[in-house]
């Protein structure tokens, strides 16, 4: 009787950042999109924090210690929502411009003829 290997699949999502580089579990594609990702939820944790700051300066309220931790929570989970989703679609024009740039024949394509002048020689 033969039994096949169980392996989990393992999302780029499931690894820490400062482990992605190293593993092997996941293609440079996925670690790309997760980076990708993670970073579109950074700038949304920024927008949303700064949305939240005016909100609460309007309202005259003096936030509590424990109210900024359970606003930062909030922010954290939804911001990290919103970006899953792929709404914003900022992360994917991202992980294409640098898989672009990560590609080697992109990179060749990209510098060719970038030292061209007027009269058609190259430098």
């Amino acid at each position: 009787m033969e039994v096949s290997n169980l392996q989990r699949k393992v999302s780029a999502a499931d690894i820490p950042l400062d482990r992605m580089t190293d593993s092997k579990q996941v293609s440079d594609q996925q670690k790309l999109g997760e980076v990708s990702r993670q970073f579109e939820a950074i700038l949304l944790r920024q927008i949303l924090s700064e949305a939240q700051k005016s909100q609460a300066t309007m309202k005259g309220k003096a936030p509590s210690a424990v109210s900024d931790i359970y606003h930062d929570m909030v922010t954290n989970q939804l911001a990290d929502s919103i970006s899953r989703s792929g709404s914003v679609g900022m992360a994917k024009v991202l992980e294409k411009q640098l898989g672009r740039q990560l590609q080697p024949s992109g990179v060749e394509a990209a510098t060719k003829g970038c030292g061209t002048v007027e009269t058609g020689k190259t430098l």
